[in-house]
């Protein structure tokens, strides 16, 4: 126990006031309780009541009284009960009195060692009820009531030894606690806040009890005659006390000796000497001790913060610390102690003691007040420690991470290091990308990869493992593992490097990256999840990764398009041109072949572009790519002239037989072609020409003069076309002739016809209607056309009166026929383009000429005798 007389005493000693004169302004008030005298008083704390012992007679009878003080008789306090303090028959001084603060319970405790329990309504007669709780021969010293939530305990002390009674259960159960008591009014109750223990003062000792055992002792030596408890604080008056080197005080018998203890500081408070104590008493903050001499004193606690100030010009921290908690200082003044106390052992030079107070001071004081003290090298421990302590409180910031990682790394210190790192998130909190990169600074890569690895910043990981560690292998199994964006992107970064390093291993991620991704250490793709929404990037965007692995580019590309054939366009013309190139480079003829048959089957495919497909397949002089792609494109006349360029007579021709139905010229370029050659073609030229000659594609002429450039070509290689095609005119304009001859006799015969109508009377001698073919009757309907009909069958069928029904369809026939012509008779585009796309022109202009489209018009503006334009192009 330590004293504090060396910085002197937290308590101050008020002046002394002579007992009856106060000179305050508190009014006093006095009546008359007893006749003869009071011995116990009992003032409740919560209630207006107060409970007395004492006598009205002569001789042993104590009486005790409950009295209201809220309530008046005559003047006085009214008196609610009075019974007789006597256990069984026998009667007996009262030695000790305790009343719960409920009024249900009190205990009479008595010199023959007897314990009276009243329970129920103290205050009433009716509703309580006396029993005799303790027995013995010891007298009673002390009683005191523990009441925690609903169960109540007394404790009972004598002389010699210490119960407890639980009166929350039947039968009152009683608890022996110890063999050793003490005197009269040398024991007291701690406050709840101590648990409400019961405190004993003996002769050596102070003990605390708890209901079921005995709690911490104090060795307090000298002879106790009274003791109190008081906010946290234990007030002993000791008779013959002992100075501090062990002897008995020279002082006068009458001296006791007042101590005031904090039990749970650890120190004495107050101590001073008074001259025959009566009694000690607590109330309004204060104790008042009562000397026989007729005089009161006062003893008033200092505030914390006098306290405080006085402990600190002590240098006595640990008191002013233990005394702060104690009386609930906030945070902000603790902080201020442990700042100086922190201080205090800086100077001393003691820096691990400092750097402990400094700790507590966390959270409260700028941490770079704590850090300038402690940068020197020879301290960088001590710096290393209130870090750490920083960290663990989730209050550092990136630069006090940077500094303790500098720290641990100037140390050396890996095991510290590792403990720091392989924290839980719980424990320490950090910036991880601040530590990673400290790390990585300092060459502590295994380090930083494990925080990387541990808080998933996956892009510092790959980072490390592939640019410093030169892990290859590890980077791409950690690349696997991770969700499908950030694979994703990291293989976009880091796969080129990957490639060149693990081509096999990098191929087969970017397959799976491509087409159905999930994770290395999920289920392989049976989840329904996946199955539903298929993670898949985009295919083409990775090609430029194979840069320099045209091998792997060319698996990769060949089992994309097997996997998913709706692939993106790149994928197939970087595969196309990677084919082109195996195909060009090789040498072996079988091998060469399957290659470029491969090239075919690509190329046949729907997912080339003709444009890119001919530019590759023109670059690479693949000749059978290039010939399916004009065919495929149409262009014929590309294909001959593929064929031309390389001298290939019979494919010229071939090709002219192939599609020269869908392009006639092909025909004329084929002739023009042999006949610029100078070498003997009349082969090629007859077949040509056999062919012209039989689909009339060019008129004679023009064969002529395109033959006639040709040197090797002579009469004899267009003799047979000549007569031919002489023959076949000549056979023409006889039928012609004899077609002329037709229709003009036909005309004529009309035209008589026509005449004899208009200027000769017409006889009708029909005799049946041709309507219904029963003979005529009047009236009747004739018409010249030589049909008759009766009157109510032409008015039944007839659409028009003036024609005839039954020459009505066909003449409606000849009368569409006209107005078809009258419509195609401005069509002069469509005649152009008929004109020239036809391979007789003179028939497409004879049957326009039919058709009235080159009738001569004349306008009716036009002056009297004026000739009409006659021109073809005129009417046109």
């Amino acid at each position: 126990m330590k004293t504090c007389t060396h910085c002197g005493p937290l308590w101050n000693s008020l002046p002394k006031q002579e007992a009856g004169n106060s000179t305050s302004k508190a009014t006093l008030t006095t009546f008359q309780a007893y006749k003869l005298r009071v011995t116990h008083i009992f003032q409740l704390k919560q209630h207006s009541i107060l409970v007395t012992v004492g006598q009205d007679e002569h001789g042993i009878n104590p009486l005790v009284k409950v009295w209201n003080l809220d309530k008046r008789d005559s003047g006085s306090p009214l008196c609610t009960r009075i019974f007789p303090a006597i256990p069984g028959n026998k009667p007996t001084e009262v030695s000790c009195l305790s009343v719960h603060e409920n009024l249900n319970f009190m205990a009479i405790g008595f010199t023959d060692g007897s314990v009276v329990l009243t329970k129920g309504d103290i205050t009433r007669d009716r509703h309580s009820k006396t029993l005799t709780l303790h027995e013995g021969t010891i007298p009673v010293t002390g009683l005191a009531f523990r009441q925690v939530a609903k169960v109540t305990h007394l404790y009972v002390a004598t002389l010699e030894k210490v119960y407890c009674y639980s009166l929350s259960l039947k039968e009152y159960p009683k608890v022996e606690l110890d063999t050793h008591g003490c005197a009269l009014h040398c024991s007291s109750l701690t406050d709840p806040s101590q648990d409400s223990q019961f405190v004993v003062a003996g002769d050596e000792c102070v003990y605390l009890y708890q209901p079921d055992e005995r709690g911490p002792c104090f060795a307090f030596d000298g002879t106790k005659i009274l003791a109190r408890w008081h906010r946290g604080y234990l007030f002993l008056i000791i008779q013959n006390p002992k100075t501090r080197f062990g002897n008995r005080e020279s002082c006068p018998s009458d001296k006791q000796l007042l101590t005031i203890y904090d039990l749970d500081n650890k120190f004495i408070a107050y101590s001073a000497l008074f001259q025959d104590v009566i009694d000690v008493v607590a109330e309004w903050g204060s104790f008042f001790v009562l000397t026989r001499d007729g005089n009161m004193y006062i003893i008033q606690e200092k505030d914390t913060q006098t306290k405080l100030e006085m402990l600190f010009k002590k240098n006595l921290f640990v008191m002013a610390i233990n005394l702060a908690k104690s009386q609930h200082l906030d945070s902000d003044g603790l902080s201020e102690i442990f700042r100086q106390y922190g201080d205090h052992l800086y100077l001393k030079g003691d820096h691990d003691g400092a750097i402990q107070q400094y700790i507590r001071t966390i959270g409260k004081l700028e941490p770079s007040y704590v850090i300038r003290k402690f940068l020197d090298a020879q301290r960088i421990h001590n710096l290393t420690a209130y870090l750490q302590a920083l960290h663990r409180q989730s209050l550092a910031n990136a630069d006090h991470t940077t500094l303790l990682l500098n720290c641990y790394t100037k140390l050396k210190d890996s095991l510290k290091l590792e403990e720091f790192i392989k924290s839980s998130e719980s424990e320490v909190h950090f910036d991880v990308e601040i530590a990673i990169k400290v790390l990585r600074q300092a060459g502590y890569h295994r380090h930083a990869v494990f925080l990387a690895e541990k808080h998933m910043h996956h892009d510092w990981y790959l980072k490390i493992q592939l640019e410093d560690l030169k892990n290859y292998e590890e980077g791409l199994r950690y690349i696997g593992r991770l969700p499908f964006e950030q694979a994703e992107s990291n293989m976009k970064r880091y796969g080129k490097t990957l490639m060149h390093h693990i081509p096999e291993g990098t191929t087969l991620l970017l397959k799976g990256l491509c087409t159905n991704y999930h994770p290395s250490g999920d289920t392989a793709g049976t989840d329904s999840h996946f199955e539903k929404n298929l993670l898949k990037a985009n295919s083409e965007e990775f090609i430029p990764i194979f840069a320099n692995n045209p091998r792997e580019l060319k698996a990769y590309l060949e089992h994309m398009i097997e996997v998913d054939p709706n692939s993106p366009q790149g994928v197939y013309d970087t595969l196309l041109e990677l084919r082109f190139q195996d195909w060009a480079h090789e040498q072996h003829p079988e091998r060469k072949k399957i290659l470029q048959g491969e090239a075919l089957s690509l190329l046949r495919s729907d997912n080339t572009v003709f444009d890119k497909a001919l530019v590759l397949c023109q670059m690479h002089n693949f000749k059978e790519g290039i010939l399916y792609l004009y065919e495929k494109g149409k262009l014929y006349q590309q294909i001959m002239h593929y064929h031309m360029q390389n001298e290939v007579y019979d494919k010229v021709v071939e090709a002219c037989k192939r599609y020269g139905d869908q392009e006639v010229c092909l025909w004329e370029q084929a002739l023009g072609y042999f006949a610029r050659k100078e070498e003997d073609c009349k082969a090629y030229i007859s077949e040509v020409l056999c062919h012209i000659d039989q689909n009339n594609l060019m008129p004679p002429l023009l064969v002529v003069q395109t033959l006639a450039h040709n040197s090797t070509a002579t009469l004899s290689v267009i003799k047979d076309y000549l007569i031919n095609k002489l023959q076949r005119e000549s056979l023409q304009i006889e039928g012609d002739e004899c077609k002329i001859q037709q229709y003009r006799e036909e005309t004529t015969h009309l035209r008589s016809q026509i005449q004899e109508l208009r200027t000769s009377a017409k006889i009708f001698q029909k005799t049946k209607c041709n309507m219904c073919n029963s003979p005529l009757e009047l009236p009747s309907v004739h018409f010249l056309c030589s049909h008759s009909f009766h009157q109510h069958c032409f008015e039944s069928y007839a659409d028009n009166e003036a024609e005839c029904p039954t020459c009505a369809p066909e003449n409606r026939k000849v009368i569409d026929m006209l107005r078809a012509q009258d419509q195609k008779s401005d069509l002069h585009d469509h005649f152009n383009r008929q004109l020239q796309s036809s391979h007789d022109g003179f028939s497409v202009v004879a049957d326009y000429f039919g058709r009235g489209v080159l009738n001569k018009l004349t306008l009716l503006t036009d002056p009297p005798g004026r000739k009409p334009v006659g021109n073809v192009e005129v009417n046109l």
